[in-house]
């Protein structure tokens, strides 16, 4: 039985939730874009990856809407719009506009507002966003170079890139249970609030929400709310044994490629230079002779192939070296070029023979994952919470796609040595 259709605006943020829902107890198939097929699928819920997050609202909602059509053919009757769990978009969308689409489309008026992930640090408290002990504005997220993060309340920012009413379910309602998370729902609704925002200080909180909720027609959130909804409607360790037997990595030969400049990220990549090879990528290089660049990586690639741990390839900065980048080549043009040279690159390695590919950064995940010809997979086991090994449904290719700031220092370096085939 179908459960639940979610509707991802990006890459790995989609692999993020649909790891929690496997884990969870749910079954779970991931979709690299909009099928094209309607094939029966043996699953209880089903992940649309998009590529929705910053591009034109127009198109957000255009592609958000086709995944909802999709979903609703293949008879799911509940949907969860997934965002990051920092709220990533700007004072024009495209969650709010993305939002108000999925609930004139369902022909509903009232949805949550669950962005909060407390084993990832993300908290939600009086209604603002906290990334570990600051509050989001303060964190590294105020810089970010695409959507940069300046206020912290999300009641305001629901508000100013929507067309409805925000209100809040505070902490202290939340710790009463799960009747009386739906009671002040109900009041809500008649006050004309369409966005309700609600506290999570826990996991607790968190497995009340998915109570409460569960017979919402629209929720949407990052991916904890998914922890509460899988355990109303199953048990976590019957998804936990599909998982393993359905995701575990294989294949030998592996690679990590990094695209992020998360502040994490750069940790990582810091750590992991110090124990295997890694090749830092020119941005000059990709923009002057992309093809022949591609084919020189690979074959570092292929050369430092034996080593205990794989070739790393990055193109991760610090704030200032990605100012610096963007300042001489453009910001627009010089992550293209990185984002074809990675396609280039994954091509070539997957023609020599690679299956294992470890990718930090949402936007390179998917570039890879299509580059690979990848277009559905099953769901293994967990690297980092929210971060799963997948295994192509078709293809012998396993991947490891982890969001930005997902994952501890040594996150590459036990993708490969805490999974054995």
């Amino acid at each position: 039985m179908m459960r639940l259709g979610v509707i991802a605006d990006d890459f790995t943020g989609a692999t993020d939730i649909a790891s929690f829902l496997a884990q969870n107890g749910l079954p779970t198939i991931q979709y690299n874009g909009v099928p094209q097929t309607h094939d029966a699928l043996d699953a209880q819920a089903i992940v649309i990856s998009l590529k929705s997050r910053s591009c034109p609202v127009e198109q957000a909602v255009e592609q958000s809407l086709a995944a909802l059509r999709w979903l609703k053919e293949q008879g799911c009757e509940r949907f969860y719009f997934k965002y990051c769990s920092t709220f990533d978009s700007t004072e024009k969308g495209n969650i709010g506009p993305v939002t108000d689409a999925l609930l004139a489309a369902l022909g509903e008026t009232q949805t949550a507002i669950c962005p909060a992930l407390p084993v990832n640090g993300r908290t939600v408290y009086q209604g603002h966003l906290f990334v570990g002990e600051q509050l989001l504005s303060d964190s590294g997220m105020r810089h970010h170079p695409v959507t940069p993060m300046t206020d912290s309340n999300l009641l305001r920012l629901m508000e100013r890139q929507s067309h409805g009413k925000a209100g809040l379910i505070a902490a202290p309602v939340l710790d009463q249970g799960a009747e009386a998370v739906r009671a002040k729902l109900a009041e809500l609704a008649t006050q004309g609030v369409n966005y309700v925002v609600l506290d999570t200080l826990s996991e607790q909180h968190l497995l009340t929400q998915g109570a409460a909720l569960r017979d919402m027609r629209l929720v949407t959130g990052g991916s904890g709310l998914a922890i509460g909804l899988a355990r109303q409607w199953t048990t976590a360790e019957s998804g936990r044994e599909n998982a393993e037997a359905a995701g575990r990595p294989q294949g030998e030969r592996a690679v990590v490629i990094s695209g992020s400049c998360s502040q994490m990220t750069n940790r990582q990549v810091n750590a992991y230079r110090q124990q295997a090879p890694a090749q830092e990528v020119e941005v000059e290089r990709c923009l002057e002779q992309l093809e022949q660049y591609a084919q020189t990586l690979c074959d570092w690639v292929e050369a430092n192939s034996s080593q205990p741990l794989a070739p790393l390839l990055y193109a991760t900065a610090d704030a200032q070296q990605l100012r610096a980048i963007q300042q001489q080549y453009g910001a627009q043009r010089s992550s293209e070029a990185v984002e074809q040279l990675f396609a280039a690159v994954t091509r070539g390695l997957k023609a020599r023979g690679w299956q294992r590919f470890i990718v930090a950064g949402g936007e390179t995940s998917g570039v890879v994952a299509q580059s690979l010809g990848v277009t559905a997979f099953h769901i293994g086991p967990a690297i980092s919470p929210g971060v799963p090994w997948v295994r192509d449904i078709q293809q012998p290719l396993s991947l490891a796609l982890k969001s930005g700031n997902f994952g501890d220092e040594q996150f590459f370096r036990r993708a490969q040595t805490e999974f054995s085939q």
